[in-house]
């Protein structure tokens, strides 16, 4: 369907009389969409010069069947003066010219044929118009001010259509598929951030307003199920520290089972799902079992929770890299080389249970006891917490105040406090 009146004009002729970036502007939204379009100026204005020469490689269509198997139509230049007669065999007409009185001749030819035309430079003298349009995946948004016999008012247009989209662009409405039984299901994984919803993307919240099921963590921004439409249906598959009532095997199970079913699935995710969130195994069980697959990156905690703390990671003339670990299986020799010799910040996913294990770690391998720690426990949510220590007597401190997961563990000179406020002007 052309992005420009709703209407289907692959493989169908479209006339163009003008050559300017506005007959540009439109020739190549028609071209996108299959049409083959026919440019009647004199001049051509480069845009429109270049759209002929790229098109000359392009798949030459001739019925209106065959336009599904095209990705594109054809755009032709005759350098001459518009004529009646390039009207004839047109399914739609745009007069774009530079002179008023020829886009006025050019709507009555087309008028006199029952030829629809839009008319760029005066549409109430035309017979169709063109609406300001906007994408949202695969929604298309288009508005058009009803003045009567007067001009419209583009700019009016412009506006009411921006609101609309950026409406379903953040995921404001049910954009769910109506689909037949027995159709093709997908899965999106989507990264759902730290916690916050106002921290998860726009994809992903689009990605959510187009899900038939959920199936979502204990970590993330659970609090966006409440605003899911009406029928979709979420799976908690939510884990604790040391309770996975659903092991990973069986999620992957389920992602796939419900694709199968002709479902769009959205995997929601704390973080990101390639950071330490087993993403790449879901991918990969979706692929082999033949489900198409997505991914939808999120902000990770390790970046993300930090930095709503006041830590940098990085800080010019303190430290120039930052290493990330989970903490189930203790430190490797980079991150114990980067706390030792203070050359890298240390983040830590999912190590609160492990702390002292890893202080005992860095320790041992020369790291300085007076070495920086913070742990930031549910960053981005109201129940942030951050507890600052040394590392000789981090553990000490955790347990003094019930440091509970889930939290990130920051090692490192940033996580000094006061890091980034100034000393006092003396």
């Amino acid at each position: 369907m052309t992005t420009l009146l709703g209407i289907d004009l692959a493989g169908r002729t479209v006339l163009v009389a003008g050559g300017g970036p506005v007959a540009a502007r439109r020739a190549r939204a028609m071209a996108d969409d299959g049409a083959h379009v026919r440019v009647v100026a004199p001049q051509v204005c480069e845009d429109l010069r270049d759209l002929v020469a790229a098109s000359l490689h392009a798949p030459l269509l001739h019925p209106a069947s065959d336009a599904a198997a095209h990705p594109g139509g054809r755009v032709t230049w005759a350098p001459r003066e518009v004529r009646e007669s390039d009207v004839a065999d047109a399914w739609l007409v745009l007069a774009a010219t530079d002179d008023s009185r020829t886009n006025r001749d050019v709507a009555a030819w087309a008028a006199a044929r029952r030829v629809w035309c839009v008319n760029a430079g005066a549409a109430h003298e035309g017979t169709a118009r063109t609406p300001a349009v906007a994408r949202s995946g695969d929604v298309l948004v288009g508005v058009v001010t009803d003045a009567g016999d007067g001009p419209p008012d583009p700019r009016r247009a412009r506006a009411v259509r921006d609101a609309v989209a950026e409406h379903l662009r953040s995921g404001g409405a049910d954009q769910r598929r109506r689909r037949a039984a027995g159709g093709t299901g997908r899965v999106t994984l989507v990264g759902g951030g730290p916690g916050a919803v106002d921290l998860l993307t726009v994809r992903g919240r689009r990605a959510l307003a187009e899900a038939d099921v959920v199936v979502a963590d204990r970590l993330g921004p659970v609090d966006v199920l409440d605003e899911l439409a009406p029928g979709v249906e979420v799976i908690d598959v939510g884990k604790t520290p040391g309770n996975h009532p659903v092991p990973q095997h069986e999620i992957n199970a389920i992602l796939v089972e419900q694709a199968q079913r002709g479902r769009h699935v959205v995997r929601l995710k704390g973080g990101d799902p390639f950071v330490y969130g087993r993403g790449g195994e879901e991918v990969v069980a979706c692929r082999e079992a033949g489900v198409p697959v997505d991914v939808v990156p999120g902000v990770s905690s390790a970046l993300s929770v930090p930095a709503l703390a006041d830590i940098p990671l990085t800080h010019r003339g303190t430290v120039a890299a930052f290493h990330v670990t989970s903490g189930h299986d203790g430190l490797d020799a980079g991150a114990l080389a980067g706390v030792r010799d203070r050359t890298a910040t240390l983040v830590v996913l999912m190590g609160v249970s492990q702390l002292a294990r890893i202080t005992a770690q860095a320790l041992g391998a020369g790291a300085d006891p007076a070495l920086p720690v913070a742990i930031v426990e549910s960053g981005s949510t109201p129940r942030q917490r951050v507890t600052r220590a040394t590392l000789g007597d981090v553990v000490e401190r955790a347990a003094q105040v019930g440091v509970r997961a889930p939290a990130i563990i920051v090692m490192g000179d940033v996580a000094a406090e006061g890091r980034l406020h100034p000393a006092p002007v003396a």
